[in-house]
């Protein structure tokens, strides 16, 4: 049986950049301390280069490069345990991206991912005489209303 839809598939990317949720921009002095942390500032800087998708996703457990393991199992929240930021654009806009933020996230571990990003639309090519003749008069005696009560 035809679908009313198709998938279209185009090339993406997805590079993860990982830091922890206390982390402030480096050498902003007394300004720092009442700064965004960092990884606000990376999805800021996002928004405006026009990168298709950015968040930061919280852990609950782990380490990053050659830190410590660190945990969440406390009433209070762990500012030490890592998050990472997830852009997604295609690769020439994340490797610009990167290159214009070093300054932001020189030094983090960063991962580059191949990605297909899908996207749902009608099915061109679909015709009515595709359709069964069992399944298009269904059709219209389902839309067939009884007389007036």
């Amino acid at each position: 049986m035809p679908h009313r839809h198709k998938v279209n598939s185009t090339e993406i990317g997805q590079v993860r950049i990982y830091m922890t949720p206390r982390e402030k921009r480096k050498g902003a002095g007394m300004k720092g301390l009442f700064s965004k942390p960092l990884y606000q500032e990376i999805i800021d800087a996002a928004k405006a280069d026009g990168i298709l998708n950015a968040v930061a996703h919280h852990t609950h457990y782990g380490y990053s490069g050659n830190g410590k393991i660190q945990s969440n199992n406390q009433e209070l929240p762990n500012s030490n345990l890592n998050l990472c930021v997830e852009l997604i654009a295609h690769r020439d806009q994340l490797e610009l991206f990167c290159r214009k933020h070093g300054d932001l996230i020189k030094g983090k571990v960063i991962v580059y991912k191949h990605m297909e990003h899908w996207d749902i639309g009608l099915h061109e090519t679909l015709k009515v005489n595709e359709a069964p003749q069992e399944e298009l008069d269904a059709d219209v005696e389902d839309d067939v209303t009884e007389g007036p009560a």
